[in-house]
Protein backbone atom coordinates (compact mmCIF):
# COMPACT_ATOMS: atom_id res chain seq x y z
CA UNK A 1 0.00 0.00 0.00
CA UNK A 2 1.50 3.49 -0.83
CA UNK A 3 2.34 5.62 2.29
CA UNK A 4 0.55 8.23 3.48
CA UNK A 5 0.70 11.72 1.82
CA UNK A 6 -0.21 14.89 2.48
CA UNK A 7 -3.62 14.92 0.81
CA UNK A 8 -3.40 18.41 -0.54
CA UNK A 9 -0.13 17.53 -2.44
CA UNK A 10 -0.06 17.75 -6.02
CA UNK A 11 -3.89 16.79 -5.53
CA UNK A 12 -5.49 19.97 -7.15
CA UNK A 13 -5.07 18.87 -10.61
CA UNK A 14 -6.50 15.18 -9.98
CA UNK A 15 -9.09 15.98 -7.58
CA UNK A 16 -10.77 18.96 -8.55
CA UNK A 17 -14.09 17.57 -9.91
CA UNK A 18 -16.33 19.42 -12.28
CA UNK A 19 -20.10 19.65 -11.25
CA UNK A 20 -20.80 17.33 -13.65
CA UNK A 21 -18.28 14.61 -13.21
CA UNK A 22 -19.05 15.58 -9.65
CA UNK A 23 -22.61 14.38 -9.75
CA UNK A 24 -21.96 11.64 -11.92
CA UNK A 25 -19.57 9.96 -9.53
CA UNK A 26 -21.86 10.74 -6.46
CA UNK A 27 -25.42 10.25 -8.10
CA UNK A 28 -28.59 10.69 -6.94
CA UNK A 29 -30.31 9.71 -3.78
CA UNK A 30 -34.18 10.51 -4.71
CA UNK A 31 -35.63 7.17 -4.72
CA UNK A 32 -38.16 5.85 -6.75
CA UNK A 33 -41.47 4.33 -4.63
CA UNK A 34 -41.51 0.82 -4.20
CA UNK A 35 -44.64 0.84 -5.89
CA UNK A 36 -43.27 2.11 -8.93
CA UNK A 37 -40.01 0.35 -8.85
CA UNK A 38 -41.93 -2.72 -8.70
CA UNK A 39 -44.71 -1.36 -11.62
CA UNK A 40 -41.21 -0.98 -13.54
CA UNK A 41 -40.06 -4.24 -13.33
CA UNK A 42 -43.21 -5.83 -14.23
CA UNK A 43 -44.08 -3.78 -17.04
CA UNK A 44 -40.07 -5.13 -18.50
CA UNK A 45 -41.20 -8.80 -17.73
CA UNK A 46 -44.75 -8.13 -19.47
CA UNK A 47 -42.45 -7.50 -22.70
CA UNK A 48 -39.89 -10.16 -22.09
CA UNK A 49 -43.12 -12.69 -22.24
CA UNK A 50 -43.87 -11.51 -25.64
CA UNK A 51 -40.65 -11.85 -26.78
CA UNK A 52 -37.91 -14.42 -27.04
CA UNK A 53 -36.00 -14.59 -23.43
CA UNK A 54 -32.91 -13.98 -25.62
CA UNK A 55 -33.79 -10.78 -26.29
CA UNK A 56 -34.33 -9.95 -22.48
CA UNK A 57 -30.55 -8.12 -23.15
CA UNK A 58 -32.25 -5.47 -24.92
CA UNK A 59 -34.85 -5.09 -22.20
CA UNK A 60 -32.31 -4.77 -19.55
CA UNK A 61 -31.62 -1.09 -20.94
CA UNK A 62 -35.15 -0.14 -20.52
CA UNK A 63 -35.05 -0.85 -16.98
CA UNK A 64 -32.04 0.33 -16.33
CA UNK A 65 -33.41 3.47 -17.16
CA UNK A 66 -36.69 3.44 -15.50
CA UNK A 67 -35.05 2.40 -11.99
CA UNK A 68 -32.26 5.11 -12.80
CA UNK A 69 -32.12 6.79 -8.67
CA UNK A 70 -34.51 4.55 -7.47
CA UNK A 71 -33.78 0.36 -6.80
CA UNK A 72 -35.36 -3.21 -7.49
CA UNK A 73 -34.56 -5.84 -5.37
CA UNK A 74 -31.11 -7.81 -5.94
CA UNK A 75 -29.24 -9.89 -3.56
CA UNK A 76 -27.40 -13.42 -3.44
CA UNK A 77 -30.04 -14.90 -1.06
CA UNK A 78 -29.32 -18.42 -2.20
CA UNK A 79 -27.41 -19.09 1.05
CA UNK A 80 -28.15 -15.71 3.12
CA UNK A 81 -25.16 -14.81 3.25
CA UNK A 82 -24.14 -10.63 2.77
CA UNK A 83 -21.05 -8.89 3.72
CA UNK A 84 -21.05 -5.49 5.70
CA UNK A 85 -20.11 -2.31 4.82
CA UNK A 86 -16.59 -2.13 5.71
CA UNK A 87 -15.08 0.19 8.40
CA UNK A 88 -14.07 3.34 6.64
CA UNK A 89 -12.52 6.56 7.63
CA UNK A 90 -14.42 9.76 6.32
CA UNK A 91 -15.63 13.00 7.95
CA UNK A 92 -18.71 11.20 8.92
CA UNK A 93 -19.60 9.02 11.78
CA UNK A 94 -19.16 5.42 11.01
CA UNK A 95 -21.64 4.31 12.85
CA UNK A 96 -23.46 6.32 9.98
CA UNK A 97 -22.59 3.33 7.85
CA UNK A 98 -23.81 0.81 10.13
CA UNK A 99 -27.11 2.18 11.58
CA UNK A 100 -29.20 0.65 8.90
CA UNK A 101 -30.33 3.63 7.45
CA UNK A 102 -28.56 3.36 4.42
CA UNK A 103 -30.11 6.06 2.05
CA UNK A 104 -29.73 8.78 4.99
CA UNK A 105 -25.42 7.33 5.19
CA UNK A 106 -25.97 7.98 1.08
CA UNK A 107 -27.34 11.37 1.49
CA UNK A 108 -24.82 12.96 4.09
CA UNK A 109 -21.76 11.48 1.97
CA UNK A 110 -23.00 12.94 -1.48
CA UNK A 111 -23.78 16.22 0.33
CA UNK A 112 -20.58 16.51 2.08
CA UNK A 113 -18.36 15.09 -0.81
CA UNK A 114 -19.75 18.00 -2.85
CA UNK A 115 -18.60 20.39 -0.21
CA UNK A 116 -15.13 18.51 0.20
CA UNK A 117 -14.62 16.46 -3.58
CA UNK A 118 -11.01 15.52 -1.82
CA UNK A 119 -11.60 13.33 1.01
CA UNK A 120 -10.64 10.31 -0.17
CA UNK A 121 -11.60 8.50 2.69
CA UNK A 122 -15.40 9.70 2.34
CA UNK A 123 -15.72 8.54 -1.45
CA UNK A 124 -14.60 5.27 -0.24
CA UNK A 125 -17.33 5.29 2.30
CA UNK A 126 -19.79 5.75 -0.29
CA UNK A 127 -18.87 3.32 -2.93
CA UNK A 128 -19.42 0.86 -0.27
CA UNK A 129 -22.38 2.16 0.88
CA UNK A 130 -23.57 1.79 -3.05
CA UNK A 131 -22.44 -1.67 -2.47
CA UNK A 132 -24.12 -2.41 0.50
CA UNK A 133 -27.46 -0.73 -0.87
CA UNK A 134 -27.35 -2.79 -3.46
CA UNK A 135 -27.24 -5.80 -0.64
CA UNK A 136 -30.04 -4.83 1.59
CA UNK A 137 -32.57 -2.81 -0.81
CA UNK A 138 -31.24 -4.33 -4.16
CA UNK A 139 -29.99 -1.98 -6.81
CA UNK A 140 -27.73 -3.14 -9.62
CA UNK A 141 -27.57 0.13 -11.15
CA UNK A 142 -25.63 1.22 -7.88
CA UNK A 143 -22.81 -0.76 -8.90
CA UNK A 144 -21.55 1.51 -11.51
CA UNK A 145 -21.97 4.36 -9.55
CA UNK A 146 -19.73 2.25 -6.78
CA UNK A 147 -17.27 1.86 -9.32
CA UNK A 148 -16.54 5.62 -9.86
CA UNK A 149 -16.52 6.32 -6.17
CA UNK A 150 -14.04 4.16 -5.63
CA UNK A 151 -12.04 5.24 -8.20
CA UNK A 152 -12.36 8.90 -7.47
CA UNK A 153 -11.25 7.63 -3.97
CA UNK A 154 -8.27 5.95 -5.38
CA UNK A 155 -7.22 8.67 -7.44
CA UNK A 156 -7.30 10.96 -4.52
CA UNK A 157 -5.12 8.61 -2.69
CA UNK A 158 -3.47 5.95 -4.61
CA UNK A 159 -3.38 2.57 -2.94
CA UNK A 160 -5.95 3.51 0.16
CA UNK A 161 -7.30 0.29 2.56
CA UNK A 162 -10.73 1.28 2.29
CA UNK A 163 -11.06 1.98 -1.49
CA UNK A 164 -9.61 -1.49 -2.04
CA UNK A 165 -12.12 -2.83 0.43
CA UNK A 166 -14.62 -1.07 -1.50
CA UNK A 167 -13.76 -3.09 -4.75
CA UNK A 168 -13.58 -6.24 -3.06
CA UNK A 169 -16.86 -5.58 -2.03
CA UNK A 170 -18.10 -4.73 -5.49
CA UNK A 171 -16.60 -7.50 -7.02
CA UNK A 172 -18.27 -9.97 -4.81
CA UNK A 173 -21.38 -8.40 -5.27
CA UNK A 174 -20.58 -8.60 -8.98
CA UNK A 175 -19.41 -12.34 -8.73
CA UNK A 176 -15.91 -11.84 -9.69
CA UNK A 177 -14.65 -13.86 -6.84
CA UNK A 178 -11.11 -13.87 -8.23
CA UNK A 179 -10.69 -10.00 -8.15
CA UNK A 180 -12.58 -10.24 -4.63
CA UNK A 181 -9.72 -12.28 -3.69
CA UNK A 182 -7.09 -10.46 -5.33
CA UNK A 183 -8.32 -6.96 -3.62
CA UNK A 184 -8.07 -8.72 -0.10
CA UNK A 185 -5.02 -10.03 -0.16
CA UNK A 186 -3.60 -6.59 -1.23
CA UNK A 187 -4.99 -5.41 1.62
CA UNK A 188 -3.68 -8.23 3.73
CA UNK A 189 -0.11 -7.68 2.71
CA UNK A 190 0.10 -4.39 4.29
CA UNK A 191 -2.56 -4.96 6.80
CA UNK A 192 -2.83 -8.34 8.33
CA UNK A 193 -5.21 -7.61 10.88
CA UNK A 194 -7.85 -6.02 8.57
CA UNK A 195 -11.03 -7.91 9.88
CA UNK A 196 -12.50 -6.66 6.77
CA UNK A 197 -9.84 -8.36 4.54
CA UNK A 198 -10.34 -11.48 6.29
CA UNK A 199 -13.74 -11.38 6.21
CA UNK A 200 -13.74 -10.86 2.32
CA UNK A 201 -10.81 -13.41 1.57
CA UNK A 202 -12.96 -16.05 3.38
CA UNK A 203 -15.62 -15.35 0.91
CA UNK A 204 -14.28 -15.34 -2.06
CA UNK A 205 -12.30 -18.97 -1.37
CA UNK A 206 -16.08 -20.42 -0.43
CA UNK A 207 -17.22 -18.94 -3.30
CA UNK A 208 -14.10 -20.14 -5.67
CA UNK A 209 -15.11 -23.84 -4.27
CA UNK A 210 -11.55 -23.71 -2.42
CA UNK A 211 -12.48 -25.18 0.44
CA UNK A 212 -9.86 -26.80 2.28
CA UNK A 213 -8.40 -22.86 1.93
CA UNK A 214 -11.16 -21.68 3.31
CA UNK A 215 -11.34 -23.23 6.39
CA UNK A 216 -7.11 -22.33 6.71
CA UNK A 217 -8.25 -19.22 6.07
CA UNK A 218 -10.86 -18.64 8.99
CA UNK A 219 -8.56 -20.35 11.61
CA UNK A 220 -6.37 -17.70 10.42
CA UNK A 221 -8.85 -15.05 10.53
CA UNK A 222 -10.19 -15.89 13.81
CA UNK A 223 -7.01 -16.26 15.36
CA UNK A 224 -6.12 -12.82 14.49
CA UNK A 225 -9.36 -10.51 14.82
CA UNK A 226 -12.06 -12.82 16.51
CA UNK A 227 -15.86 -11.01 16.25
CA UNK A 228 -19.07 -11.74 14.58
CA UNK A 229 -18.11 -11.11 10.97
CA UNK A 230 -15.15 -14.03 11.73
CA UNK A 231 -17.24 -16.24 13.58
CA UNK A 232 -20.22 -16.35 10.99
CA UNK A 233 -17.96 -16.93 7.80
CA UNK A 234 -16.12 -20.01 10.21
CA UNK A 235 -19.83 -20.87 11.31
CA UNK A 236 -20.46 -21.74 7.50
CA UNK A 237 -17.44 -23.29 6.79
CA UNK A 238 -18.08 -25.91 9.18
CA UNK A 239 -21.92 -26.17 7.64
CA UNK A 240 -19.76 -26.56 4.25
CA UNK A 241 -18.28 -30.06 5.32
CA UNK A 242 -21.22 -30.89 7.11
CA UNK A 243 -20.40 -29.78 10.68
CA UNK A 244 -23.75 -28.69 11.74
CA UNK A 245 -22.89 -28.73 15.74
CA UNK A 246 -19.89 -26.63 15.61
CA UNK A 247 -21.73 -24.32 13.06
CA UNK A 248 -24.54 -23.84 15.51
CA UNK A 249 -22.42 -24.03 18.52
CA UNK A 250 -20.75 -20.84 17.29
CA UNK A 251 -23.47 -19.11 15.76
CA UNK A 252 -24.96 -19.37 19.52
CA UNK A 253 -21.88 -17.73 20.82
CA UNK A 254 -21.78 -14.96 17.98
CA UNK A 255 -25.58 -14.06 18.83
CA UNK A 256 -24.74 -13.68 22.30
CA UNK A 257 -22.51 -11.55 21.79
CA UNK A 258 -24.19 -9.29 19.33
CA UNK A 259 -25.08 -5.59 20.25
CA UNK A 260 -25.91 -3.85 17.26
CA UNK A 261 -29.07 -4.35 15.37
CA UNK A 262 -27.62 -5.19 12.18
CA UNK A 263 -25.35 -8.25 14.10
CA UNK A 264 -28.43 -9.44 15.85
CA UNK A 265 -30.46 -9.80 12.90
CA UNK A 266 -27.41 -11.07 10.40
CA UNK A 267 -26.83 -13.90 13.21
CA UNK A 268 -30.33 -14.65 14.31
CA UNK A 269 -31.27 -15.24 10.38
CA UNK A 270 -27.76 -17.09 9.85
CA UNK A 271 -29.21 -19.30 13.07
CA UNK A 272 -32.75 -19.45 11.31
CA UNK A 273 -31.27 -20.93 7.87
CA UNK A 274 -28.83 -23.43 10.30
CA UNK A 275 -32.25 -25.01 11.71
CA UNK A 276 -34.49 -24.43 8.04
CA UNK A 277 -31.70 -26.29 6.45
CA UNK A 278 -32.12 -29.56 8.85
CA UNK A 279 -35.90 -29.21 8.31
CA UNK A 280 -36.79 -27.80 12.08
CA UNK A 281 -39.15 -25.00 10.86
CA UNK A 282 -40.40 -23.89 14.54
CA UNK A 283 -36.90 -23.21 15.64
CA UNK A 284 -36.25 -21.56 12.19
CA UNK A 285 -39.33 -19.20 12.52
CA UNK A 286 -38.15 -18.01 16.20
CA UNK A 287 -34.82 -17.25 15.04
CA UNK A 288 -36.20 -15.59 11.81
CA UNK A 289 -38.75 -13.67 14.53
CA UNK A 290 -35.88 -12.74 16.27
CA UNK A 291 -34.02 -11.22 13.09
CA UNK A 292 -37.23 -8.91 12.59
CA UNK A 293 -37.19 -8.00 15.65
CA UNK A 294 -33.87 -6.26 15.52
CA UNK A 295 -34.73 -5.18 12.03
CA UNK A 296 -38.21 -5.51 10.28
CA UNK A 297 -36.97 -4.85 7.23
CA UNK A 298 -34.28 -7.70 6.80
CA UNK A 299 -35.16 -9.23 3.77
CA UNK A 300 -33.49 -12.43 4.43
CA UNK A 301 -35.55 -13.52 7.33
CA UNK A 302 -38.88 -11.69 5.67
CA UNK A 303 -38.17 -14.66 2.57
CA UNK A 304 -37.18 -17.02 5.79
CA UNK A 305 -40.12 -16.94 7.74
CA UNK A 306 -42.98 -17.14 4.40
CA UNK A 307 -40.40 -20.10 3.13
CA UNK A 308 -40.54 -21.76 6.97
CA UNK A 309 -44.27 -21.09 7.24
CA UNK A 310 -45.32 -22.68 4.20
CA UNK A 311 -43.48 -25.53 4.63
CA UNK A 312 -44.75 -26.27 8.20
CA UNK A 313 -48.06 -26.74 6.79
CA UNK A 314 -49.42 -22.71 7.26
CA UNK A 315 -49.58 -22.54 3.85
CA UNK A 316 -52.14 -19.26 3.36
CA UNK A 317 -49.49 -17.54 5.20
CA UNK A 318 -46.61 -18.50 4.11
CA UNK A 319 -48.04 -17.56 0.68
CA UNK A 320 -49.29 -13.93 1.56
CA UNK A 321 -46.11 -13.04 3.44
CA UNK A 322 -44.27 -14.04 0.23
CA UNK A 323 -46.17 -12.22 -1.49
CA UNK A 324 -45.65 -8.92 0.64
CA UNK A 325 -42.03 -9.46 0.14
CA UNK A 326 -42.01 -9.85 -3.82
CA UNK A 327 -44.25 -6.71 -3.78
CA UNK A 328 -41.91 -4.74 -2.41
CA UNK A 329 -38.70 -6.56 -3.63
CA UNK A 330 -38.97 -8.95 -6.54
CA UNK A 331 -35.57 -10.83 -5.70
CA UNK A 332 -35.01 -13.69 -8.02
CA UNK A 333 -34.90 -16.34 -4.98
CA UNK A 334 -38.53 -15.31 -3.64
CA UNK A 335 -39.90 -14.86 -7.20
CA UNK A 336 -39.30 -18.56 -8.27
CA UNK A 337 -40.53 -19.63 -4.58
CA UNK A 338 -43.49 -17.54 -5.22
CA UNK A 339 -44.68 -19.34 -8.26
CA UNK A 340 -43.58 -22.21 -7.02
CA UNK A 341 -45.94 -21.70 -4.04
CA UNK A 342 -48.82 -20.71 -6.79
CA UNK A 343 -48.25 -23.97 -9.13
CA UNK A 344 -48.34 -25.68 -5.78
CA UNK A 345 -52.16 -24.36 -4.97
CA UNK A 346 -53.55 -25.11 -7.95
CA UNK A 347 -56.26 -22.13 -7.77
CA UNK A 348 -58.14 -21.07 -10.94
CA UNK A 349 -55.25 -18.25 -12.14
CA UNK A 350 -52.67 -19.33 -10.01
CA UNK A 351 -50.89 -20.74 -13.10
CA UNK A 352 -50.44 -17.61 -14.96
CA UNK A 353 -49.63 -15.72 -11.59
CA UNK A 354 -46.73 -18.30 -11.74
CA UNK A 355 -45.36 -17.61 -15.41
CA UNK A 356 -45.66 -13.99 -13.88
CA UNK A 357 -43.17 -14.62 -11.48
CA UNK A 358 -40.63 -16.43 -13.88
CA UNK A 359 -40.92 -14.03 -16.33
CA UNK A 360 -39.85 -11.70 -13.48
CA UNK A 361 -36.11 -13.39 -12.55
CA UNK A 362 -35.62 -12.83 -16.37
CA UNK A 363 -36.24 -9.09 -16.13
CA UNK A 364 -34.25 -9.07 -12.96
CA UNK A 365 -31.20 -10.94 -14.63
CA UNK A 366 -31.21 -9.21 -17.61
CA UNK A 367 -30.55 -5.62 -15.61
CA UNK A 368 -28.15 -7.18 -13.35
CA UNK A 369 -26.11 -8.17 -16.20
CA UNK A 370 -26.49 -4.88 -18.00
CA UNK A 371 -24.65 -3.30 -14.68
CA UNK A 372 -22.10 -5.51 -14.67
CA UNK A 373 -23.26 -8.59 -12.43
CA UNK A 374 -22.16 -12.48 -13.47
CA UNK A 375 -25.80 -13.60 -13.20
CA UNK A 376 -24.86 -17.25 -14.87
CA UNK A 377 -25.72 -19.06 -11.35
CA UNK A 378 -29.39 -17.48 -10.92
CA UNK A 379 -30.34 -18.14 -14.45
CA UNK A 380 -28.96 -21.49 -14.82
CA UNK A 381 -31.25 -22.40 -11.15
CA UNK A 382 -34.34 -20.37 -12.72
CA UNK A 383 -34.38 -21.87 -15.94
CA UNK A 384 -33.75 -25.45 -15.48
CA UNK A 385 -36.94 -25.25 -14.20
CA UNK A 386 -38.95 -22.71 -14.80
CA UNK A 387 -37.25 -21.41 -18.42
CA UNK A 388 -35.34 -22.13 -21.47
CA UNK A 389 -33.79 -25.26 -20.10
CA UNK A 390 -31.22 -25.00 -22.94
CA UNK A 391 -29.97 -21.29 -21.90
CA UNK A 392 -30.20 -23.15 -18.18
CA UNK A 393 -27.22 -25.50 -19.37
CA UNK A 394 -25.13 -22.49 -21.35
CA UNK A 395 -25.49 -20.65 -17.97
CA UNK A 396 -24.83 -23.19 -15.99
CA UNK A 397 -21.14 -24.44 -17.97
CA UNK A 398 -19.81 -21.09 -18.42
CA UNK A 399 -20.57 -20.95 -14.24
CA UNK A 400 -18.67 -24.08 -13.39
CA UNK A 401 -15.68 -23.09 -15.80
CA UNK A 402 -15.28 -20.09 -13.37
CA UNK A 403 -15.27 -22.09 -10.08
CA UNK A 404 -15.79 -25.15 -8.40
CA UNK A 405 -18.64 -24.77 -5.65
CA UNK A 406 -20.57 -27.40 -4.43
CA UNK A 407 -23.58 -24.89 -5.59
CA UNK A 408 -22.23 -24.73 -9.17
CA UNK A 409 -21.72 -28.21 -9.19
CA UNK A 410 -25.11 -29.12 -8.23
CA UNK A 411 -26.40 -26.05 -10.69
CA UNK A 412 -24.44 -27.63 -13.67
CA UNK A 413 -26.00 -31.77 -12.56
CA UNK A 414 -29.88 -30.40 -12.79
CA UNK A 415 -28.95 -28.57 -15.79
CA UNK A 416 -27.85 -31.66 -17.71
CA UNK A 417 -30.38 -33.71 -15.93
CA UNK A 418 -33.56 -31.41 -17.16
CA UNK A 419 -31.65 -31.36 -21.17
CA UNK A 420 -31.46 -35.25 -20.84
CA UNK A 421 -28.05 -35.93 -19.98
CA UNK A 422 -28.31 -37.77 -16.89
CA UNK A 423 -25.33 -40.18 -17.50
CA UNK A 424 -22.88 -36.69 -17.80
CA UNK A 425 -25.06 -35.57 -14.80
CA UNK A 426 -24.59 -38.03 -12.56
CA UNK A 427 -21.04 -37.20 -11.18
CA UNK A 428 -21.55 -33.09 -10.63
CA UNK A 429 -24.63 -34.40 -8.60
CA UNK A 430 -22.05 -36.47 -6.41
CA UNK A 431 -19.59 -33.95 -6.66
CA UNK A 432 -22.49 -31.25 -5.02
CA UNK A 433 -22.88 -33.62 -1.98
CA UNK A 434 -19.55 -35.00 -1.29
CA UNK A 435 -18.50 -32.41 0.76
CA UNK A 436 -21.00 -33.46 3.68
CA UNK A 437 -23.38 -30.19 3.09
CA UNK A 438 -26.71 -31.17 4.43
CA UNK A 439 -29.17 -29.44 1.70
CA UNK A 440 -32.43 -31.30 0.80
CA UNK A 441 -32.66 -29.62 -2.84
CA UNK A 442 -29.05 -31.29 -3.50
CA UNK A 443 -30.36 -34.40 -2.29
CA UNK A 444 -33.38 -34.32 -4.05
CA UNK A 445 -31.10 -33.45 -7.56
CA UNK A 446 -29.09 -36.33 -7.27
CA UNK A 447 -31.98 -39.07 -6.45
CA UNK A 448 -33.62 -37.89 -9.63
CA UNK A 449 -30.74 -38.36 -11.30
CA UNK A 450 -29.22 -41.46 -10.26
CA UNK A 451 -33.16 -42.56 -10.54
CA UNK A 452 -32.78 -41.40 -14.48
CA UNK A 453 -29.31 -43.36 -14.43
CA UNK A 454 -31.18 -46.95 -13.33
CA UNK A 455 -29.01 -46.42 -9.69
CA UNK A 456 -32.59 -47.05 -8.26
CA UNK A 457 -30.98 -47.91 -4.61
CA UNK A 458 -29.26 -45.22 -4.52
CA UNK A 459 -31.51 -43.22 -5.82
CA UNK A 460 -33.95 -44.30 -3.11
CA UNK A 461 -31.53 -43.19 -0.47
CA UNK A 462 -30.82 -39.80 -1.77
CA UNK A 463 -34.39 -39.15 -1.84
CA UNK A 464 -35.71 -40.46 1.13
CA UNK A 465 -32.53 -38.36 2.79
CA UNK A 466 -33.34 -35.59 1.29
CA UNK A 467 -37.24 -35.77 2.71
CA UNK A 468 -35.81 -36.52 6.20
CA UNK A 469 -33.58 -33.47 6.14
CA UNK A 470 -36.12 -31.05 5.12
CA UNK A 471 -39.92 -32.16 3.97
CA UNK A 472 -40.75 -28.98 2.93
CA UNK A 473 -37.40 -27.85 0.99
CA UNK A 474 -39.00 -26.74 -2.62
CA UNK A 475 -42.85 -26.56 -2.74
CA UNK A 476 -42.79 -28.36 -6.07
CA UNK A 477 -39.08 -30.41 -5.38
CA UNK A 478 -40.77 -32.10 -2.02
CA UNK A 479 -43.96 -32.82 -4.07
CA UNK A 480 -41.72 -34.64 -6.96
CA UNK A 481 -39.37 -35.85 -4.55
CA UNK A 482 -42.14 -37.74 -2.48
CA UNK A 483 -43.92 -39.02 -5.65
CA UNK A 484 -40.75 -40.75 -7.53
CA UNK A 485 -39.94 -42.28 -3.66
CA UNK A 486 -43.07 -43.66 -3.90
CA UNK A 487 -42.89 -45.08 -7.39
CA UNK A 488 -39.43 -46.54 -7.01
CA UNK A 489 -40.84 -48.45 -3.56
CA UNK A 490 -43.58 -49.79 -5.47
CA UNK A 491 -41.51 -51.25 -8.02
CA UNK A 492 -39.06 -53.16 -5.60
Amino acid sequence: MAPDTDDNEGFAKSATVAEPELETAVGSAEGVPADERVAAVRRVAAAGRRWHVGQLAGVAALLAVALTGGSIAYGAMRDGRTAAVADAPSALSPALLNSGDIDASILSLQAHLKAQPRDFGSWASLGLAYVEQARTKGDPSRYPQADKALKRSLAVKPGNEQAIMGQAALAAARHDFKDALTYADRVLKENPYSQSALSSRIDALVELGRYADASKAADTADSRRPGIPVFTRYAYVHELRGDVKTARRVLEQALGTASTKGDISYVAFQLGQLAWNQGDYKTAVDYYARALAADDNYLPALEGRARAEYASGDKATGLRDMEQLVARYPLPQPLVELGEMYEDRGAAGDEAKAREQYALVDAWIALARANGVNADLDTALAAADHGDKSAALRAARAEWARRHTVHTADALAWALHVNGKDAEALPYARQATATGYRNASFLYHRGMIERATGHTKNARDSLKAALELNSGFSPLGAREARKALADLEAAK
